[in-house]
């Protein structure tokens, strides 16, 4: 054995401290030692080197043991304090040991020295594991607590479900619950209070009965003091005890409100992209069926000798096709998100469409009623689809806010925004205004909400039944239309919505007289058509008009009537959704028979990619379903003209 010691001696006799070494020396180990008599020398000793064990003397001229132990309890100094004296009684050894001094061997018991030595390595060992355990603990939980109460996106808990206590809630509970922590250690159960009714026996026993197995991950609602709904997803981890027995919970509850809101909106994109693809599908085959019953009313009127009444049905029915094809062009541009053209509009129509829908789908128990002239009604230059959707939108929020049934009113006038207005609305601009209010008498909104009720996602409704993109969207078009919106609200008693759209001084856009239809010169037209009903109109109209035709029913017939009478055929007329061979495909091998080809292009589905194709490879025009006489020959008739 070949072991070290560095032993301070508090001691005035060199001899006995010679003593105390050789017995360390005999026991096989090796001392470094220094002997000091007075506290400026131990504390020079100690400020010099560190030591393993200090020995003192009880008594000593001008110092002592005691004096000596707090000298080192006053440094916070943990080292082996081991008092060797022959003069002390055992009342005085057993005050000394109180104090802290950690044992008492008289001078001539010297036996006891070794072994008490030993222990007391060995404890003050212990001791130091034992405070770096308490040390490593403390800064553990100092980064535990700065971690837990500097995340605000995430509370971190700890409760003990069989004594169902609370035992840690980090401060962002407060902010995510809108309660305090402090209510909660007072009462667990405010947790499950604050749970959506539809949730809360479903987290309740999932909570108290699987967390403690290590089971539970849920997500669940949360109704604020506010009224406002978050989504939370609620973990918990079990902590064992020695034998292995689950005893406490930690988990982590973080809020996932915006992910919620977020997947809503992606699932309400997907569901208008699949509106969009199904009405493309059905707006290309009502278009067709469109075509022939629109052309056919035109050429019974021309043809066939008729009276009055029964030039009012055909004109019906001419009519009634042409709302059909607007209503489709208004249907793909709303489901496809396309943005139409800002023309000048009344805005009683559209507003008498929106109360038209409201009355015939919102419940029973809302009264409706307008308030808007019937004539002098300024006009504005707006996108119609728009503005049709900001009203609905407003008009579905009030019926919302009315569950019991209410009053839903919507009224419009002519308004002057003078420097006054502008003052109190930074984002209007001094001139002329409509001003469109939508107004009901539901549950109101709270004054502390109101700033937010057009940020993106923002919604105090349950998933599901809204997205939080309604109101945004809404200002969003307003703004992008020059104008503004205004809100009142008092909670119990309603809400309104006003909408500034500027006025202009255009009058509404009126439809343009018929003109005279233009005669062909006995040109040769190629009809490219797949739908009979089609192909039978169109040629019986371009006859009707001086124009001698040929069919092909797809793009094979076509190239192949094409190439055996290329010299003779004045003009293609090309449909581009057909069997075999598609109509741009037909045109493009046309081009190569004759690069000079005059082509009209028809679908009765119109894209923005689309027309860059027909752009892109030349094609002369472009004529969409349904069509009436005069657009099919006022078409043919200017490509016709075209290079002469």
């Amino acid at each position: 054995m070949n072991l070290h010691l560095r032993i301070l001696v508090v001691e005035d006799s060199e001899n006995d401290m010679l003593l105390m070494l050789r017995e360390l020396r005999r026991s096989g180990y090796s001392v470094d030692y220094e002997r000091v008599e007075t506290a400026a020398q131990m504390q020079a000793a100690l400020d010099r080197q560190s030591w393993d064990i200090v020995i003192a003397d009880y008594t000593l001229p001008a110092f002592s043991a005691p004096d000596a132990l707090k000298l080192l309890q006053s440094q916070q100094r943990n080292l082996p304090f081991i008092i060797v004296s022959g003069t002390i009684g055992e009342e005085t050894a057993v005050a000394a040991m109180k104090a802290g001094a950690h044992d008492y061997i008289t001078k001539g018991n010297l036996a006891r020295l070794m072994p008490a030595v030993e222990r007391e390595l060995r404890e003050a060992k212990e001791r130091q594991k034992r405070h770096n355990a308490e040390q490593a603990l403390r800064e553990s939980e100092e980064r535990f607590r700065q971690l837990a109460e500097n995340i605000a996106e995430s509370v971190f808990w700890m409760s003990d479900p069989k004594a169902r206590q609370q035992l840690y809630v980090s401060p962002a509970y407060e902010r995510i619950w809108g309660r305090s922590c402090e209510s909660l250690y007072a009462n667990l159960m405010e947790w499950l209070e604050a749970i959506h009714p539809e949730d809360r026996q479903r987290i309740q026993t999932n909570f108290f009965e699987q967390a403690l197995a290590g089971h539970y991950d849920e997500e669940y609602r949360i109704i604020r003091p506010d009224g406002s709904i978050r989504w939370i997803r609620d973990r918990g981890f079990p902590i064992q005890n020695d034998s292995g027995a689950s005893y406490r919970v930690v988990g982590i509850a973080e809020d996932i409100t915006t992910r919620k809101l977020t997947e809503a909106a992606l699932r309400h994109a997907q569901r208008l992209e699949s509106l969009g693809t199904l009405a493309s599908g059905i707006a290309h085959d009502f278009n067709n069926i469109l075509t022939p019953i629109l052309a056919t009313a035109q050429l019974l009127s021309l043809k066939l000798p008729l009276d009055e009444q029964d030039r009012h049905l055909l004109q019906l029915i001419e009519d009634s096709a042409k709302r059909g094809a607007d209503l489709v062009k208004q249907i793909l541009v709303f489901a496809r998100g396309v943005e139409g053209k800002r023309v000048p509009l009344q805005l009683r129509h559209i507003l008498s469409e929106v109360m038209h829908v409201a009355r015939q789908t919102f419940p029973k128990t809302i009264e409706i009623y307008t308030d808007f002239p019937t004539a002098n009604l300024w006009t504005v230059a707006a996108d119609a689809t728009q503005l049709h959707q900001v009203f609905m939108n407003l008009c579905v929020n009030a019926r919302d806010a009315m569950p019991n049934g209410g009053t839903l009113g919507l009224a419009a006038e002519n308004k002057l925004v003078d420097e006054a207005c502008t003052r109190m609305n930074p984002e209007a601009s001094p001139g002329s205004y409509v001003a469109i209010a939508i107004s009901d008498t539901g549950t109101g909104i709270p004054s502390e909400l109101l700033e937010r009720i057009f940020d993106p996602f923002f919604t105090t409704k349950e998933v599901g039944k809204g997205t939080g993109l309604g109101l945004s969207t809404a200002l969003g078009i307003v703004k992008n239309h020059g104008g503004f919106v205004k809100v009142y609200s008092e909670v119990g008693r309603g809400s309104q919505f006003k909408v500034y759209l500027p006025a202009i001084e255009d009058a509404e856009t009126q439809p343009a007289a018929e003109l005279a239809l233009l005669t062909g010169n006995n040109e040769l037209i190629l009809i490219v058509e797949d739908e009979l009903s089609i192909q039978q109109v169109t040629q019986t109209s371009l006859e009707e008009y001086n124009y001698r035709t040929l069919i092909a029913k797809d793009g094979i017939e076509a190239i192949a009537l094409y190439a055996a009478r290329k010299y003779e055929i004045d003009l293609v007329l090309m449909d581009v959704m057909m069997p075999l061979m598609d109509g741009l495909t037909a045109t493009r091998t046309l081009q190569k028979l004759n690069p000079k080809i005059k082509a009209i292009v028809t679908s009765g589905l119109a894209s923005n990619s689309l027309m860059a194709e027909i752009t892109e490879i030349g094609v002369k025009a472009f004529l969409p379903k349904p069509y009436t006489t005069k657009e099919l020959l006022d078409a043919i008739h200017k490509v016709l003209q075209l290079d002469r």
